[in-house]
C-alpha cells in the first residue's frame, strides 16, 4: 500500500534536497513483469512520493534496469551496482523503494546498503515512512526488515519445493523432456512419434554397446554423417526438436539421462554456490543415482532397459581412468596389452604404465601407490614385453575353439551395421524430401498475386529442393561405397580371418586398441606379482566367467643371482664342458633348450666363458684338465711339444699354422692343436730355423 506523506519531517535537510532521489524498482522474474504489472506500476508511482517529500520532478531518476532478475543474490544486477555507485559518490539524497524486498532480498545486499547510506548521509523511504540509517532506532528497524525479506523469500522456496517434491514424488510433476520422449495429449509420456528420432536414438545405444565408448559412438556417427535429435529448452524454437552434429556432450546426454530407461527421476542435480557462474543464481552438481530424490522406474515406455541403463553407467564411470577407485579407463593406442586392468599382486592397487627406452617404446606397468601416498619405494616394476606375449598366447589359444563362430558373428554383425546405416539414410532421405513437399505445398497455397509472399516461399522450396538432392546424391555414393548385403567371397574372406585369428591380431591394420578391446572382451583383470618367485613373474588372469588361471613367465634380471633356475643352468654348462663342446657350442645348446640369459637376451659364447669362469669350471680337454703334453697320445704334437721340437716359440708355431708350414687339427674351435710332424719335416723346418738365424746373424 502506498501511502502519501507530505508533512514536514525534520530529518529531510536542505543538504539532502541538494541532491537527487532515486527510485527503484525491481521485478523478480520476466513472469512477474509481465503477468504482476499492477506492482510495477505501483513501484513507477513511487516517483510521486519523492516529488511530494520536496524533490523536483527533474532531480528523481528511476533505476529499473532489474526488472526480471532475482533479488536473492548470485546475479549481476546493474542497477543496483549503479545505486551502489551514486550513493558512494555522494550523489543520492534519498532511495525509494516500494519496500526491503524491492532492493535486496538477502543480507548482504541489504546492509551494504544501509552502510553506504549510513557514511554518505542517505535517507532511504518505502511506501508509509520515512528511514535515517544514522538513527539507531531507523537503522533497527531496517535491519529487521532486510531480516523478514530474505526470511519471507527462504519461506516461499521452502514452501515451493516441498509441493513440488511432493507431486514429483506422484510421478506427475511435468518436466522437461529430451528429445526422444513427448507428451501426448493426456499428458502421457510417450516415444517420439518421429521415427527417425527412434531410429538415431537406438543406434546410439546399439553402439555404445558395441564400441563402449562414447567417444566412438561420436566418431561412428560423424564418419557416417548422422546428427543427433536435440531439444533446446531456451531460443528461438524452445522444446522443438532439431537436429545438431555429434559431440562427445551430447552423446553422453542421451547415455547419461535416466528417462530413456522409462524412469521417472526428480533431482538428478542440487544445487552448489560454490559452482556459481556469472549471471545464474546459484551452480549445480551431478547427484549420485542412489540419492536422487524421486526415482521411479518402467513409469514411461523407454529405449532401454534399467538394467542396461545402469550397466551403461558403470562403464562410462570405468572408462575414466581412476586408478584409486579401480576404473580401467578406455583402451588407448598405447603399445602395453594390460594398461588399465593390470592389478598388484602384493597390494591389490591398479598398476600405472610408463615407457623407457631411448624411443620410450618398452611399457613397464608400476604400483606407485607406495610411493605416491608414503614417499616410500615402488612396490614393483613389471616389464610388458614378456607378460603381454604370454596373455596374449593365452588368450588366442583360448579362443581357438570359437574362431569359426567368430568369423560368423563378424560377418553378421557387419550385415546389421549395414541395414542399420540404410535405414538411417533412407529416414533421412524421406525426412528432406517431406520437408521439399512441404515447402511446395506452401507456395501452392499463397495466391499468385501475392508476389511479396510467394518470392519468399518459392526460395524457401528451392532450397529444399537442394537439401533434398544432396541428401539423395550422399546416399547413392554411401551405398556405392558400402554394400548392404555381404556376398559369397567377403563371406569366405571373412571365414578365413576368423580361422586364423592371430593372422587378424597380428596384422597392421589391427591396432593396439582393437587389441585391448579384444582383450577385455574375455578377461576382467590380471594380477601381477615378480617378487613372488625368483627370477619369474606371477600372473593369475581372472576371466570374464569368473575363473581364474594361474601362470608364470620368466622375466629379465640384471644379475644372475637372481636368475630363475640357476641350478639348473650351472648343471647343463657343466654336462656339456664335460662332453668337450666348447663355449660357443654350449650357448647354441642353452638356446635351442630355451635357456634364455639374465638380461633377456639368448646367450653367446661370451656369456658362457663369463659363468664358468665365475663358478671354477675350467675347459674340458683332449687329456681331461691337466696340462698339454709334448705328445698325444696317437703321436700327434702339441703346439709346446712342436716349439721345443723344432727350436721355436709356441707364437711361430701358431704362425707357421696360420702360413701352411705345419699341418694340424682341432676336434672344435678353441681344444688344443694336434700337429702332425714327419722325421723329414722335422729335418727340413730344423734347416730353415738355422737358416733364419744364420742369416739374421750376418745381418746384424
Amino acid at each position: 500500500m502506498l501511502i502519501s506523506l507530505n508533512v514536514a519531517d525534520e530529518r529531510l535537510t536542505t543538504a539532502h534536497r541538494a541532491k537527487l532521489a532515486y527510485v527503484y524498482v525491481r521485478q523478480s522474474s520476466v513472469n512477474q513483469v509481465r503477468q504482476h504489472q499492477e506492482s510495477t506500476e505501483l513501484q513507477y508511482r513511487l516517483v510521486d512520493r519523492a516529488i511530494g517529500l520536496g524533490w523536483p520532478p527533474e532531480r528523481v531518476q528511476v533505476i529499473d534496469e532489474d526488472l526480471g532478475k532475482s533479488g536473492a543474490g548470485g546475479v549481476d544486477r546493474h542497477g543496483f551496482q549503479k545505486l551502489i555507485a551514486e550513493i558512494g559518490l555522494g550523489n543520492a539524497g534519498l532511495v525509494v523503494s516500494l519496500d526491503a524486498s524491492r532492493l535486496a532480498r538477502n543480507n548482504r545486499d541489504w546492509h551494504q546498503l544501509l552502510e553506504l547510506c549510513s557514511v554518505f548521509g542517505v535517507l532511504i523511504a518505502d511506501g508509509e515512512r520515512l528511514y535515517d540509517p544514522r538513527a539507531y532506532h531507523d537503522r533497527l528497524l531496517l535491519g529487521l526488515s532486510g531480516i523478514m525479506s530474505e526470511a519471507e523469500l527462504h519461506q516461499l522456496r521452502m514452501r515451493l519445493h516441498q509441493g513440488e517434491r511432493q507431486k514429483a514424488a506422484r510421478g506427475e510433476l511435468r518436466l522437461p523432456l529430451p528429445a526422444g520422449l513427448a507428451y501426448d495429449r493426456a499428458g502421457t509420456i510417450i516415444l517420439n512419434p518421429d521415427e527417425e528420432v527412434q531410429a538415431r536414438l537406438h543406434l546410439v545405444f546399439a553402439k555404445f554397446q558395441e564400441l563402449q565408448s562414447a567417444r566412438r559412438v561420436m566418431r561412428y556417427l560423424d564418419r557416417n554423417g548422422l546428427s543427433l535429435p536435440v531439444r533446446p529448452l531456451l531460443g528461438p524454437s524452445p522444446h522443438e526438436i532439431v537436429w545438431r552434429a555429434p559431440d562427445s556432450a551430447r552423446v553422453l546426454s542421451v547415455l547419461q539421462n535416466p528417462a530413456y530407461a522409462g524412469a521417472y527421476v526428480y533431482g538428478r542435480r542440487q544445487k552448489d554456490p560454490s559452482r556459481c557462474r556469472p549471471g545464474s543464481l546459484t551452480g549445480t552438481v551431478k547427484v549420485a543415482i542412489a540419492d536422487w530424490a524421486v526415482c521411479l522406474r518402467s513409469a514411461h515406455p523407454g529405449y532401454i532397459s534399467w538394467e542396461e541403463f545402469m550397466a551403461n553407467q558403470r562403464r562410462l564411470a570405468d572408462n575414466v581412468a581412476h586408478f584409486e577407485a579401480g576404473h580401467a579407463g578406455v583402451p588407448r593406442k598405447g603399445a602395453a596389452l594390460l594398461q588399465g586392468i593390470a592389478v598388484c599382486g602384493r597390494c591389490g592397487r591398479r598398476m600405472s604404465m610408463r615407457y623407457t627406452g631411448p624411443n620410450a617404446d618398452y611399457p613397464v606397468y608400476c604400483c606407485r601407490s607406495d610411493r605416491d601416498q608414503e614417499g616410500s619405494a615402488l612396490c614393483q616394476e613389471v616389464r610388458a614385453l614378456a607378460v603381454d606375449a604370454l596373455v596374449q598366447r593365452v588368450v588366442l589359444d583360448a579362443l581357438v575353439l570359437d574362431q569359426i563362430e567368430i568369423a560368423l558373428a563378424a560377418a553378421g554383425q557387419l550385415e546389421q551395421e549395414s541395414r542399420q546405416l540404410e535405414r538411417q539414410w533412407a529416414l533421412r532421405v524421406e525426412r528432406a524430401r517431406y520437408e521439399a513437399e512441404r515447402a511446395r505445398r506452401q507456395y501452392d497455397a499463397v495466391e499468385p498475386e501475392n508476389r511479396l509472399v510467394a518470392r519468399s516461399l518459392e526460395r524457401a522450396w528451392e532450397e529444399r529442393l537442394r537439401v533434398a538432392e544432396a541428401v539423395e546424391q550422399e546416399h547413392a555414393r554411401w551405398r556405392g561405397q558400402e554394400p548392404l548385403l555381404i556376398g559369397p567371397a567377403e563371406c569366405a574372406g571373412l571365414q578365413a580371418l576368423g580361422e586364423n585369428l592371430p593372422r587378424i591380431w597380428n596384422a597392421a591394420t589391427t591396432s593396439a586398441a582393437d587389441r585391448k578391446r579384444i582383450l577385455r572382451f574375455v578377461i576382467r583383470e590380471v594380477v601381477l606379482d615378480q617378487k613372488r618367485t625368483r627370477g619369474q613373474v606371477w600372473l593369475k588372469i581372472v576371466w570374464q566367467t569368473g575363473a581364474t588361471s594361474e601362470h608364470h613367465v620368466q622375466r629379465r634380471v640384471h644379475t644372475y643371482r637372481n636368475y630363475i633356475d640357476i641350478d639348473r643352468l650351472r648343471q647343463r654348462i657343466v654336462e656339456l664342458n664335460a662332453e668337450q663342446k666348447m663355449d660357443a657350442e654350449i650357448a647354441a645348446i642353452l638356446n635351442q633348450e630355451g635357456f634364455v640369459a639374465a638380461r633377456g637376451c639368448a646367450f653367446k659364447g661370451e656369456n658362457v666363458w663369463l659363468l664358468r669362469t665365475r663358478w671354477g669350471i675350467p675347459t674340458v680337454k683332449i687329456n681331461g684338465v691337466d696340462k698339454n703334453p709334448r705328445r698325444w697320445p696317437d703321436g700327434s704334437f702339441s703346439i709346446q711339444g712342436a716349439a721345443a721340437e723344432l727350436g721355436l716359440t709356441p707364437q711361430t708355431v701358431f704362425d707357421y699354422l696360420a702360413r701352411g708350414l705345419l699341418a694340424g687339427r682341432q676336434l672344435a674351435k678353441g681344444q688344443p692343436w694336434q700337429i702332425e710332424l714327419s722325421d723329414e719335416q722335422i729335418s727340413q723346418l730344423r734347416n730353415r730355423v738355422r737358416r733364419t738365424k744364420h742369416s739374421k746373424k750376418e745381418a746384424s
